[in-house]
């Protein structure tokens, strides 16, 4: 059976999610997938939901980390499998072999994605301690975000206020 190489994206949650932050990741290069396996744990600023393999096969990349925040449709994960109702999803650069097999540029596998430009995402109680103190969120730098998913929490705020005051 011929297998290939697909780029699982990010999903879409709808048209006012964007993006989607990585919680977790339950499964590593390597391992074999069945469909509906819970592979990874994504959020979005609503929800938090169990990601599952689309496809049986084995997943031969993650291309992310636990805490990087995605746009929707970016690839995080590289299953190679046989089921052609997901050849739209192949690998740009995969290449099969004469005898069916896969092969790859050695920089396709593996190779983490291009950093992603990410800027701090602030919870609502968070968002609303900076403006009481007079600051604006979206210009605010030098602040640690340590909440879920690396979000700005109500404490870093008040970490971040107290260490000015002294």
């Amino acid at each position: 059976m011929e297998t290939f190489l697909i780029d699982v994206p990010i999903p879409s949650m709808g048209a006012t999610v964007n993006e989607l932050t990585v919680i977790s990741l339950k499964a590593k290069a390597g391992d074999a997938v069945t469909k509906g396996q819970r592979i990874a744990e994504l959020e979005s600023d609503k929800s938090v939901f169990e990601f599952e393999a689309p496809c049986d096969g084995t997943l031969r990349a993650i291309l992310v980390k636990a805490g990087d925040v995605l746009p929707a449709g970016t690839a995080f994960l590289q299953i190679e499998t046989a089921d052609a109702a997901l050849r739209h999803l192949a690998h740009q650069a995969a290449q099969l072999t004469g005898e069916g097999k896969l092969g790859t540029s050695p920089e396709s596998i593996g190779s983490p994605v291009s950093p992603v430009s990410r800027p701090l995402i602030w919870t609502p109680r968070a968002t609303k301690l900076a403006q009481e103190a007079g600051l604006d969120p979206a210009t605010l730098t030098g602040i640690e975000a340590t909440g879920p998913g690396g979000r700005v929490s109500g404490d870093d705020v008040a970490r971040f206020l107290a260490t000015r005051k002294s």
